[in-house]
């Protein structure tokens, strides 16, 4: 493969979580919905969004506050599988979010003869949080170096890059895509890239799949072992 430079050059960059407690607390699923009304978008973000950000090795059936408080906090497995399969990515802004996750708890909620209430478990705590950028200086100009870099960085940059460029610049496709596409001239990289699913999965299997899309057109699949990227996968 010929290697070629790109004319603007990608620059990495991670992010903090500023988080914020909201003061306000929820002890049944009524009180959960009546919450998610009133709460600012920024809480909306934190308990759905930076779920990612927060749990960077964990995948599961209840990949938001939301539906782990549901299914662990009270018990009430099948709200929190109705929440968990809510990609939070499908919405196009954060309130359609909200609508839809209120949809979901009202149509449970009507389907119950009593509301259920924490007895043993934790009442739902409100935070919410903002994003704040923070460049690692690191840059790259070619394919092998951006394969490189990526290996090497926080998780926060996989995060910030992926997850949180899709709310950003709302569109499917984040920020290694555009750059790959547009800088790199690779449009069918940038496809498979594109592809990948976050949601379900974690941080690290994200970042896996992308270098082993990137060794494959490199020819470094023979170097790496196809059970590396397999093993990296399961993470």
């Amino acid at each position: 493969m010929k290697k070629k430079i790109a004319e603007h050059p990608f620059f990495f960059v991670g992010c903090w979580e500023l988080r914020e407690m909201l003061g306000r607390s929820a002890r049944d699923e009524q009180q959960l919905l009546e919450a998610i009304e009133e709460i600012p978008l920024d809480s909306i973000y934190y308990h759905t969004h930076s779920f990612f950000l927060r749990h960077k090795y964990i995948a599961g059936p209840y990949p938001n506050d939301f539906a782990t408080w549901a299914a662990i906090q009270m018990r009430d497995r099948v709200l929190g599988e109705k929440l968990g399969i809510l990609d939070p990515y499908d919405s196009e802004n954060l309130e359609s979010l909200r609508g839809e996750i209120l949809t979901i708890i009202e149509e449970h909620l009507s389907q119950l003869e009593s509301i259920p209430r924490v007895i043993y478990g934790e009442p739902f705590h409100f935070m919410q949080s903002r994003i704040i950028e923070v460049p690692t200086g690191l840059v790259a100009r070619t394919l092998t170096e951006f394969r490189e870099i990526l290996a090497g960085v926080d998780d926060s940059v996989v995060y910030y890059h992926t997850l949180e460029a899709v709310l950003r610049l709302g569109r499917r496709k984040g920020d290694f895509t555009l750059w790959i596409e547009e800088q790199l001239g690779l449009p069918d990289l940038a496809r498979k890239i594109s592809n990948i699913d976050p949601y379900m999965t974690t941080l690290e299997s994200v970042r896996h799949r992308i270098l082993k899309l990137c060794d494959e057109l490199l020819g470094e699949t023979k170097k790496y072992g196809q059970n590396f990227y397999e093993k990296q996968e399961n993470i």
